[in-house]
């Protein structure tokens, strides 16, 4: 008998992109082959998510496209709707093995145990009090440039349109030494950008220690020799503190771009969405933000349509998104998700409206994505070279630290080193230039 194979496909968000990379080491540790998700495999693992309803549907395609491809095959279901919708998901045809959002660094066991019983298997449970971070080391796939390192899980926010606390527990967050021995790995390698993710990054230590923070762990992990640039992913504002913004201000290798979550420019929808700020001081953490780190790139998430969001509100958020000059968004159609309370606010707003509120603010932030490249015209910028840029003939692109997508010539060897490129002209939202040589 050759060898096993296993095919992995994620839906969802970074920290989902980071577990998926996490499973296939530990699978490829054992002797299996990760093949593509469209090859035969003998093992399928679809890693789902279910923030939005259209997360539940691909992930049900998913689900039943791997169950096409080989009938034979073991089809395991991991991730956030697998977590909050076991049965649900135990019922499709063709399902081995259900594991929600716990107990993944055993999956290697739990599916040769399912492989030898050959009957389906629902190892979903609920979260205990004073559970730890689970941990599932993870070198990244091979090919990338930028490495995700999970830090920490869960979230206690308990917005009323958000799913997650339900699906991903309480706080855990990674003990700092592994989070460091995990980097060094990164560094040596050969990464140059380690993004640092987590359900709540920025949350980062609440349960392990008073004296143990994400300005804390920034600060050892910004001393790690080789290690080029560190970046965030998305944070939400009320975790940015003060001492945050002055250790970020002060590293060299921070890349100078925040993602925070801001989902309404209007008070009275944000107090209905439970997000414990107003617009003046999500507008004042912009300023004080920006004015600590120049250069910033800000960028952020919004929903269009939440319950009762009339056009007053909805005009509101427009002008805010303006007036704070995102240099991005993320723009999100509200989905109401059982078992939230949002899912049950009167005044849920018909889909053709929330359609046409989405595509007005996908286009601000097109022009707000332009506008920010705009800026960084005639300026010389660090750049990882990630990849060349499809069939374009010598032109190679990254990101530079304020998250902006650069095309300029370059040659095979740059690829996984910052090179400095002068920035000439926009295309669209990304900007054009060359090399400084």
């Amino acid at each position: 008998m050759g060898e096993k194979t296993v095919a992995i496909t994620t839906l969802g968000c970074k920290v989902n992109q980071y577990e998926s990379a996490a499973l296939a080491q530990s699978f490829k540790e054992k002797g299996y082959r990760i093949v593509d998700f469209k090859d035969p495999a003998d093992i399928y693992i679809v890693n789902t998510c279910t923030v939005t309803h259209l997360g539940d549907r691909k992930s049900r395609q998913l689900i039943r496209r791997a169950a096409r491809a080989n009938s034979a095959a073991l089809i395991v279901v991991t991730g956030c709707y697998a977590q909050i919708a076991p049965d649900e998901v135990g019922r499709i045809p063709g399902v081995d093995l259900v594991v929600g959002t716990r107990g993944r660094s055993r999956l290697v066991e739990l599916v040769e145990a399912a492989a030898k019983e050959r009957e389906p298997l629902c190892l979903v449970s609920g979260f205990q009090a004073g559970e730890q971070f689970e941990e599932i080391a993870a070198l990244p796939l091979e090919g990338r440039t930028r490495a995700f390192l999970k830090i920490q899980e869960g979230c206690t926010n308990f917005c009323t349109y958000c799913i997650v606390p339900h699906t991903r527990g309480p706080l855990r967050s990674r003990r700092p030494e592994n989070v460091l021995k995990a980097a060094r790995e990164i560094v040596a390698a050969g990464y140059r950008e380690i993004v640092l993710t987590g359900i709540r990054t920025g949350a980062y230590g609440q349960d392990l220690d008073r004296d143990l923070s994400l300005a804390a762990l920034l600060r050892d992990l910004s001393e790690i020799p080789g290690l080029l640039r560190i970046r965030l992913s998305s944070i939400e504002p009320n975790d940015i503190t003060p001492e945050l913004v002055e250790v970020l201000a002060g590293l060299k290798n921070f890349c100078r771009h925040l993602h925070v979550p801001l989902q309404s420019g209007d008070d009275e929808i944000l107090q209905r969405m439970g997000r414990r700020y107003t617009t003046w001081e999500y507008a004042r953490l912009a300023e004080v933000l920006r004015d600590n780190l120049p250069g910033l790139g800000l960028t952020t998430d919004v929903i269009a349509g939440f319950p009762g969001e009339s056009e007053r509100n909805f005009e509101n958020t427009v002008r805010f998104i303006e007036r704070i000059s995102f240099s991005g968004l993320h723009v999100f159609k509200f989905s109401p998700r059982r078992g939230t309370p949002a899912a049950g606010f009167a005044d849920q707003i018909k889909p053709g409206i929330k359609e046409q509120r989405s595509r007005r603010l996908i286009e601000s932030g097109k022009k707000l994505a332009a506008r920010f490249a705009g800026s960084l015209v005639g300026q010389e910028l660090d750049v990882l070279v990630e990849q060349r840029a499809g069939e374009r003939g010598s032109l190679y692109e990254g990101l530079t630290g304020n998250y902006v997508r650069v095309l300029f010539p370059g040659r095979e060897e740059l690829l996984g080193e910052v090179v400095r490129v002068k920035m000439v002209e926009t295309e669209g939202t990304a900007l054009k230039g060359f090399l400084c040589e």
